[in-house]
């Protein structure tokens, strides 16, 4: 199964838009998800905190500052039904 890491903190409206377009993309398709909150961590801060959210692919980095559901799916190879 694909996992997705968002990394991002409470109170970010791009990290709201970027779970609502993965929540979104896991409707159609099968997929783990797992959240970070950056701000939690300073070392994770120091490394996404101007970034945010950034979404991994299987521990890649895919996307940041956003997500757009179908980018997301043509990455994943699917298109929406």
């Amino acid at each position: 199964m694909t996992r997705i890491t968002i990394y991002g903190k409470a109170g970010c409206c791009l990290c709201e838009e970027a779970r609502a377009a993965v929540e979104q993309v896991c409707a159609e398709l099968p997929l783990e998800v797992e959240e970070v909150d950056v701000s939690l961590d300073p070392r994770l801060h120091r490394d996404y905190g101007e970034r945010i959210p950034v979404l991994l692919v299987d521990g890649v980095e895919r996307f940041e500052l956003g997500v757009d559901p179908e980018a997301l799916r043509r990455l994943l190879g699917r298109v929406a039904p």
